[in-house]
């Protein structure tokens, strides 16, 4: 069955490859780029990049992209406390509940376009989108930050086992959506080879009754291929990117009003309060990851 993203708004960005700080500076609006919309599926719901726009001209403004939205999986519940969250944390003191936010700011956004460019250079893309409805599996909002850890964890060590390295990065939100209140939810992007897939989507229920202490909930959890079909990234690989940074505009979309400003951020939708990290990256795309890099790139010259 198909699988992408549905029709939205639309967005645009800039990558200066090689940057780590680098903030851009405030763009022009998606109908006054070079490039115009790109073509999505028509018999898709989702919104997804059919045909790769063509490519800007020397000296012009670069692509952009027409932004889709996620399928929201509805299931409200109560929000009963979460029973084994408790080994396998991430990210220390920035994990603490007291901790909060309501919006991205546009240092994150730039970390999380950085750490894209970063997974695509060292050969791991991101591959898969897969949403979790914390509220819905039972999770209480201050459990969902330490709930996300543990699946990441899981996922990168079934991964490893099978000799596959990965790469990814989350968002958390914790919005109302369609007239039903959503609560909080985490939108991660992902490395997964095609043909370990079938092994990731067979664990994954098994890993949200572990991490919840309940049974599994129908949809709760929702995992797509970037492009909506799985290996799009080496069979089409100018397709693969337009999907990708499709992707990740959505993810963005719960931007604060300034940094929505900066980046020429066209849709925004309220993210909500996140108690803990709003969002992450792994290791070997992160900050010290990128700087490394580029310290090795220096030496060669």
């Amino acid at each position: 069955m198909s699988e992408g993203l549905s029709k939205g708004v639309r967005q645009s960005f800039t990558a200066r490859p090689g940057s780590v700080a680098w903030m851009p500076p405030r763009l022009k609006p998606f109908q006054q780029l070079e490039g115009g919309a790109l073509k999505l599926r028509p018999d898709h719901d989702f919104g997804e990049v059919s045909k790769p726009a063509p490519q800007a001209k020397k000296g012009e403004n670069p692509l952009s992209f027409k932004i889709g939205t996620a399928v929201a999986i509805i299931n409200p519940t109560n929000g009963v406390a979460v029973v084994s969250t408790t080994s396998h944390s991430r990210g220390g003191a920035r994990n603490r509940a007291d901790r909060q936010s309501d919006a991205l700011t546009a240092a994150q956004i730039c970390n999380l376009m950085a750490a894209q460019r970063h997974a695509r250079q060292i050969g791991l893309p991101f591959t898969r989108m897969i949403t979790i409805h914390w509220q819905a599996a039972g999770l209480r909002l201050e459990d969902m930050v330490k709930a996300t850890g543990r699946f990441i964890d899981l996922m990168t060590k079934a991964l490893a086992r099978h000799g596959s390295k990965t790469a990814w990065l989350y968002v958390h939100e914790n919005a109302a959506g369609n007239g039903h209140e959503k609560g909080g939810h985490v939108h991660l992007l992902a490395h997964i080879p095609a043909d370990l897939v079938p092994v990731i989507k067979k664990l994954q229920m098994r890993w949200l009754r572990r991490i919840t202490g309940r049974p599994y909930r129908s949809k709760v959890i929702l995992s797509r291929p970037i492009g909506g079909r799985l290996g799009l990234e080496a069979t089409n690989p100018e397709l693969y990117l337009a999907n990708a940074q499709q992707a990740l505009a959505y993810l963005l979309k719960g931007a604060n009003a300034d940094a929505a400003a900066q980046f020429s951020l066209l849709r925004q939708k309220a993210g909500g309060r996140v108690l803990g990290k709003r969002v992450g990256t792994s290791q070997n795309i992160g900050a010290k990851a990128r700087d490394a890099c580029l310290e090795v790139g220096k030496d060669k010259f």
